[in-house]
């Protein structure tokens, strides 16, 4: 286990690009949902190269709000119109984080911070790693979008035996440790955030949680713009899978050898819980 940081209790990550129209909700609402909780926290929003008025309005909502940090992710290099991707932002999210505990959530407004305390009520019941959001009974998007979703839950089943629900849900909460021990620096990786935590052992959980429609801005995903990134993307995970080596090495001393405490979790992944707690 990683030393704790001296911070808060629990550290709030929201990746947004172009999120100008939503953001000011986005942190009130996360502000009106933990104040009354009686915890530390903090709010971080990382500021994915937009290219609107992003950057201008979070050093106005600093201002205003002392739990609010904001960071910001430049174009790449190779690609000054594009984003670094949700992958990038969240782990400049976690790397940067102090709390103990870390949540995520998008930042356009349609995740809903009111299911934060349940999701904190929840994991600590229950002591679970991971506590997953699932939207499947509220799902405000469009048909073809939702069909898109479960064409990529079923390819993601078929190759990977990931029985997550709502993988794309980015409304979640897990411990610091988990957090960074995600391979969030490879692109992509935020979409197999709770199968990589099961490979790392940690206990998964899944919950319902509220979805709403987008009040502002637009998405910034179509289907035929997931579909073919997303089988990569399977693919490659197939791939490190079946190369991954666990080696537990064991100490040499002049007496009894000493086996040496493996770090974050152990290498067997516990079946996910569907918890339907309201």
């Amino acid at each position: 286990m990683s030393p704790l940081p001296a911070g808060p209790d629990l550290s709030v990550i929201a990746p947004a690009r172009d999120e100008c129209d939503n953001l000011a909700s986005v942190v009130q609402e996360l502000a009106d949902a933990l104040d009354g909780l009686g915890i530390d926290y903090e709010i971080i929003i990382v500021d994915d190269a937009s290219a609107d008025g992003s950057p201008a309005l979070l050093a106005r909502l600093l201002a205003g709000h002392p739990r609010l940090r904001a960071l910001r992710l430049e174009p790449p290099a190779a690609s000054p119109r594009r984003s670094n991707g949700q992958s990038a932002a969240f782990k400049a999210g976690i790397d940067a984080a102090r709390g103990r505990l870390i949540a995520t959530l998008d930042a356009d407004g349609q995740s809903d911070p009111a299911d934060l305390p349940r999701l904190l009520a929840l994991g600590q019941r229950t002591g679970a790693e991971l506590v997953q959001g699932d939207r499947t009974h509220s799902r405000c998007d469009s048909f073809i979008r939702r069909l898109g979703s479960a064409v990529g839950r079923l390819t993601r089943r078929l190759l990977l035996g990931d029985t997550i629900r709502d993988t794309g849900c980015s409304l979640r909460l897990m411990t610091r440790d988990l957090a960074l021990a995600l391979p969030l620096e490879y692109r992509g990786m935020h979409r197999f955030i709770p199968l990589a935590a099961r490979h790392l052992g940690a206990t998964v959980i899944e919950t319902p949680v509220n979805h709403r429609p987008r009040r502002g801005g637009r998405t910034k995903y179509t289907n035929l713009g997931r579909a073919w990134p997303g089988l990569i993307d399977c693919l490659a995970v197939r791939w490190m899978r079946s190369r991954r080596v666990d080696a537990s090495p064991v100490e040499l001393t002049g007496a009894q050898p000493q086996q040496i405490d493996r770090p974050h979790f152990e290498t067997e992944s516990p079946p996910v819980r569907q918890a339907v707690e309201r």
